[in-house]
């Protein structure tokens, strides 16, 4: 793992198993999985929690009178040794353009928020791991003053939000980093724009769970109703345009001159950006693609495994991506990857015998990149292999010693 973990961290023996952990992040699914929102911080919480007697769980919602999926569908729950709470409160959503950063951050009240509810609550806690550094490390921030906890700030944003974030020169923002034990960024790439903060940031990346895995691939179709003799692209997420859609679909309507047998599926909905998703519709009815592009709308969790496992690429034409965690999903179902030189899949997308990167926002590219994949012979047991760096269970073992060096510190 040394070539995702940039430093070495000393492992000293620190018992968790009698600490609290007190997570805090702006998303989080609800208990049915009908709102996903950060579904990898759920995932990472699923691997985690052997380590604690217990992981409490704060996502402060915007009340939105139910408009908003989250405020629609989030309510307190449990499972396990987690606990998991949204309280609602008022702020500026970051996505609504024409406001000022700054504006925005005087009138969120998400710290209030999660004050109030470790009072109403009574929730007492050992460690507090961040993530995103709006709200949750500014928040994590005032409350080690307040309780004497230290936190681990897990850098979730991609290289132009990070960036937006550096240009504000916001003292809440820069004493957020300055003050944790201990930055974790997603993308080794964005680690020399936070040690300027704080020298004690690493690399650690999101990790996939044990669902995705190598299925039969004849099967899957015949359960998904995909045709047996086609060549599948498939690639899901929230629709928004970072994730650059519009040059997936012009890229079929280029293949489709040279080939006839390719389909392409797309999965999921746009939770906030719904003239974007109006649009790629759209544009799927202008260049006559209707019987080659399909939107799939909302995937049940345990659906994904097998669309994967049913495709021949997967397919990420995004103009950014702080990670981009569907890539290793998909590599640890052994398919190989086309994607744009975005951070993220310049992060994994390190060897060429699972994936090919192409240029962002050009479809054309993107098109050359799909044929060159469809046209080669892939090893899938070597790519599942590749993936095996990115499993959930080792690093979650890393971010545990990230915990332990912490609390060691601390004594």
């Amino acid at each position: 793992m040394k070539n995702i973990v940039q430093e070495d961290i000393r492992k000293p023996v620190v018992d968790t198993r009698d600490k609290t952990l007190l997570v805090i992040t702006p998303d989080y699914p609800d208990e049915k999985n009908r709102y996903i929102g950060s579904v990898y911080v759920k995932d990472q919480v699923e691997e985690l929690k052997t380590f604690f007697k217990k992981i409490i769980v704060i996502c402060p919602v915007l009340f939105s009178g139910k408009i908003m999926p989250n405020d629609r569908y989030c309510t307190d729950y449990q499972y396990d040794n987690v606990f998991v709470y949204y309280p609602r409160c008022f702020f500026i959503p970051r996505l609504i353009p024409g406001i000022g950063y700054k504006r925005k951050l005087d009138f969120d009240f998400r710290l209030h928020a999660i004050l109030n509810c470790i009072r109403k609550h009574e929730i007492g806690f050992d460690l507090i791991h961040a993530h995103f550094t709006l709200p949750s490390a500014h928040c994590a921030n005032v409350l080690k003053e307040q309780f004497s906890v230290p936190y681990v700030i897990t850098a979730n944003e991609d290289s132009g939000w990070l960036q937006e974030e550096i240009d504000l020169a916001d003292p809440r923002i820069e004493n957020a980093w300055i003050h944790a034990d201990q930055i974790m960024t997603i993308n080794g790439r964005e680690i020399p724009k936070l040690k300027r903060y704080n020298p004690r940031t690493i690399a650690v990346p999101y990790g996939f769970i044990p669902k995705y895995s190598p299925l039969d691939m004849r099967r899957c179709r015949e359960d998904l109703g995909v045709p047996l003799d086609a060549k599948v692209l498939f690639t899901f997420g929230i629709l928004q345009k970072r994730k650059g859609l519009e040059y997936l679909i012009e890229a079929m309507d280029i293949i489709r001159r040279t080939r006839g047998d390719v389909q392409c599926y797309i999965g999921g909905r746009a939770e906030y950006e719904k003239s974007y998703e109006t649009y790629l519709r759209k544009r799927v009815a202008e260049l006559n693609l209707e019987d080659r592009v399909h939107f799939l709308g909302f995937m049940e969790g345990p659906d994904i495994p097998a669309w994967i496992n049913s495709s021949d690429l997967f397919v990420l034409p995004s103009l950014e991506e702080g990670f981009g965690i569907a890539q290793i999903e998909a590599l640890a179902c052994g398919k190989p990857v086309i994607a744009t030189r975005n951070s993220g899949s310049l992060e994994i997308l390190t060897d060429p015998d699972v994936g090919i990167l192409c240029e962002r926002a050009d479809s054309k590219d993107f098109a050359r990149g799909i044929l060159l994949g469809l046209n080669r012979t892939w090893d899938p047991e070597k790519i599942v292999e590749f993936s095996g760096k990115y499993r959930g269970d080792n690093v979650a073992g890393i971010i545990h010693s990230v915990y332990g060096e912490v609390l060691f510190r601390k004594r």
